[in-house]
Formats: structure tokens, C-alpha cells, sequence
């Protein structure tokens, strides 16, 4: 049987969010599975490589406010610019974590509409209210979740995941395994295709060594223009209003 896909990502990583509306489809195609596990950039980035968000690296931060909506685009995704300040994954992240045991689905359904909330309709995740009104929307009962978010044993679970992430090599998000494979990044969503179609790094039989990979799988990954969002659901998603309303799941 093959192996699940290991999917990190942090909640407030805007290409982390990219790679969630991408990572599912690309999977099914060859029967793959994929684990979603959120960990957290502050640790990951900041505390364990000593580096600034990327946002406030010099040079660096105005690259990727220049290639946050080109790469959105290339992939036919909605990608909203919400001011980051204060804003932070860790309460989704242990909701998560403490749905995802017993109910995996409807932890994956959860994760997607904390993203969409932030990444699609601009809106905050950081608040315990936030993370208890996207979870009853996916049918989670507000007043366990509530309480389990203030447990200790909840709290030091997102902690060991976030330690295991580190001990495996996992420091940006993206970032995947994929069979003992470690590859960073949603501009690498190519490098798993070709993992999982020929597994091996040897360049596919009968094409060029140079061509146009991002492109191929932003073809492959964009949905057909009838399914892409119409203009007044477009203008939505880079303001505020509810997540999970771009026709891609809850």
C-alpha cells in the first residue's frame, strides 16, 4: 500500500494555503493519501534558525509581497493580503490536533476553512471565538472544543508536533514528505508529480532537461473557467465576509 503524503504547513503561511487547495488533488491522481500537519513558522523560523518572518527580512519581504499573488494566480487560486500583525495559527493548530484523532475528515475540513478564513476572506484566526465558530460550522460542538483548547495535554500535543516537525527537517511551509522525500515549497508541487510518477530524480524519458514545470502543474492544478470564481466572488475574497465560499469544499 502507498505511503501518505506529509503535508506541514503553518496556518498563517499564505503559500501554505496555496498548497492546501493544490496538495489533494495532486495526491488522488496517483492514489495517495495526504496528512495534514500544522506546526508553527515562529518556532520553526525564528527560533530554531534564527531568521526574521519573511516578511521583515530586507530585500527578501518585497519579493514575497510581489510573489504572493502572481504564484495565487498561476494557480487559479483566491489569495486575499490581510494585515499578519498579531495574527497567529496556534489556536487552530491545537483544534486541530485534538479533532484530528478521532474524526480526520473533519479535522481537514476545519484546517480548510481557518486558511480560507484568513487567506481568502482576510479575516483572523488567532481568537479561540474564531477557531469555535469555524469548527460548528464543520459540525463540531462549540463547548468541548472550547475547553479542550485551554487543556494542558492539548497544548503540549501541538508542542511535540511541532518538535517532531524540527527533528524531521521541516523549517518553511509548505513542506512535504513523500516517501522519505523532503520538498519544500508550493513551487515544488512539479517535484512531486514527478516523484510519484516515476519515483526517482531522473528526468522523465522523452522530455527535455529544461522546460516549463511550474506552468505544466498550474495547468494541471487550475480548475476549467466555468468553475473558476465570477467576479463578484473574486472581489469577495479579498475582503472580509465568510470563508469557504469559492466552490473548492467547506
Amino acid at each position: 500500500m502507498s505511503r501518505p503524503i506529509e503535508f506541514y504547513f503553518d496556518f498563517i503561511s499564505p503559500y501554505g494555503h496555496l498548497a492546501a487547495e493544490a496538495i489533494e488533488g495532486l495526491a488522488g491522481e496517483f492514489g495517495r493519501d495526504v496528512v495534514w500537519r500544522p506546526f508553527l513558522l515562529g518556532v520553526t523560523v525564528l527560533q530554531v534558525m534564527g531568521l526574521k518572518p519573511l516578511t521583515e527580512t530586507p530585500l527578501k519581504g518585497d519579493y514575497v509581497r510581489l510573489d504572493k499573488p502572481r504564484m495565487a494566480r498561476l494557480l487559479g487560486i483566491p489569495l486575499a493580503d490581510p494585515d499578519l500583525r498579531g495574527v497567529n495559527g496556534v489556536a487552530a493548530a491545537r483544534a486541530y490536533y485534538w479533532l484530528v484523532e478521532a474524526e480526520p475528515a473533519r479535522a481537514k475540513a476545519l484546517a480548510r476553512r481557518l486558511l480560507r478564513r484568513l487567506w481568502v476572506a482576510g479575516a483572523d484566526i488567532t481568537p479561540v471565538d474564531a477557531v469555535v465558530e469555524e469548527a460548528a460550522a464543520c459540525g463540531v460542538a462549540p463547548a468541548p472544543l472550547r475547553a479542550a483548547l485551554g487543556r494542558a495535554e492539548v497544548k503540549d500535543r501541538l508542542r511535540a508536533e511541532v518538535d517532531r516537525a524540527v527533528a524531521r527537517g521541516v523549517f518553511g511551509s509548505p513542506f512535504f514528505i513523500v516517501d522519505d522525500q523532503p520538498i519544500w515549497g508550493v513551487d515544488r508541487l512539479w517535484m512531486i508529480r514527478h516523484w510519484l510518477e516515476h519515483g526517482s530524480w531522473e528526468p522523465a524519458p522523452g522530455l527535455p532537461a529544461a522546460g516549463r514545470p511550474i506552468e505544466a502543474e498550474a495547468r494541471r492544478l487550475s480548475p476549467p473557467p466555468a468553475a473558476r470564481p465570477c467576479g463578484p466572488c473574486r472581489s469577495r475574497s479579498t475582503g472580509s465576509g465568510r470563508p469557504g465560499r469559492t466552490g473548492r469544499g467547506p
